[in-house]
């Protein structure tokens, strides 16, 4: 069996970059060296951006179903950057995007923010992404 280190996936250095910046909005964010760093660049740079693109886009789909204010800041970083990609990453496909998130959501969330998880990137997926 194959030893994954989550620690160098680009996505969970993605929200790791996102949780610090949201903690302390002063703090500078620095990429190190890493294989895909125009990616995690581009997604921190593009999440925090287009923060209010993006609830926006949430509250008009999931209406009820997600309050940002009430949900876990790690929780609402991955919905937050996976959205993101699914509106701005098309050549990303959705179900690479949607399992990703899912199974980095090990390393930060509990099994219950797990499927919850999933079932919101799913049904954001099904509407921004409405041709894919």
């Amino acid at each position: 069996m194959v030893d994954y280190n989550f620690n160098q996936n680009p996505r969970v250095i993605v929200v790791q970059k996102l949780y610090s910046y949201f903690l302390n909005k002063d703090v500078t964010i620095s990429y190190s060296k890493h294989r895909f760093k125009n990616f995690i660049k581009s997604t921190v740079s593009g999440t925090i951006e287009r923060e209010e693109l993006l609830l926006v886009n949430l509250k008009r789909i999931l209406k009820n179903e997600f309050n940002p204010s009430r949900t876990d800041l790690i929780l609402k970083l991955m919905i937050l950057s996976a959205t993101f990609e699914l509106m701005f990453n098309h050549k990303t496909p959705i179900n690479v995007i949607v399992s990703e998130y899912v199974k980095i959501s090990d390393f930060f969330l509990e099994t219950a923010h797990k499927g919850y998880l999933n079932a919101i990137l799913d049904k954001v997926s099904k509407n921004v992404r409405k041709d894919d």
